[in-house]
């Protein structure tokens, strides 16, 4: 039984420690994903890991969101519109590193309202010495997934 029970919670602290390092990435923060922004400036202070999420918030009858390479990218070019996403609220995992394009699609929001963001994408559990906050999240994350596992198992001994 005791065996067990520490199996458990040796795996319960993985996933939950796996959970607890995510960040979601409000893009454009309160301003959303919108046209007249500046999204490189927006991202300059970011670290971006694999497991995070980007969260794009826009209306939905204005704007889209491409996931695209960089020459489309760099010259506005969208894949067909059923690839958009049109949500108003989409989520996108981070699930793989490496610079990342989106864009949005509607009208000419791309190559004249800067509505274009790229970023990188760093692997999971590499050190981000550019964002202070991020580090103090995590250490935060990590303290608190500590304190849960000293917390449970205390009464097996």
């Amino acid at each position: 039984m005791t065996s067990s029970r520490v199996i458990f919670l040796a795996i319960s602290m993985v996933l939950l420690s796996s959970i607890a390092l995510a960040v979601d990435h409000i893009v454009g923060d309160e301003k959303g994903w919108t046209v007249d922004f500046n999204y490189t400036q927006w991202a300059q202070d970011k670290v971006f890991n694999v497991g995070d999420n980007l969260v794009f918030n826009y209306d939905n009858s204005k704007h889209n969101v491409f996931k695209v390479n960089g020459t489309l990218f760099k010259n506005c070019i969208f894949p067909q519109e059923n690839e958009a996403l049109s949500t108003g609220k989409d989520i996108i995992q981070l699930k793989t590193e490496g610079n990342k394009w989106y864009v949005c699609g509607k009208a000419n929001h791309c190559a004249a309202r800067q509505m274009k963001l790229v970023i990188n994408v760093l692997a999971e559990g590499a050190p981000s010495p550019s964002s202070s906050s991020h580090y103090e999240y995590a250490v935060s994350s990590i303290f608190g997934v500590i304190m849960v596992a000293t917390i449970a198992i205390a009464p097996i001994f």
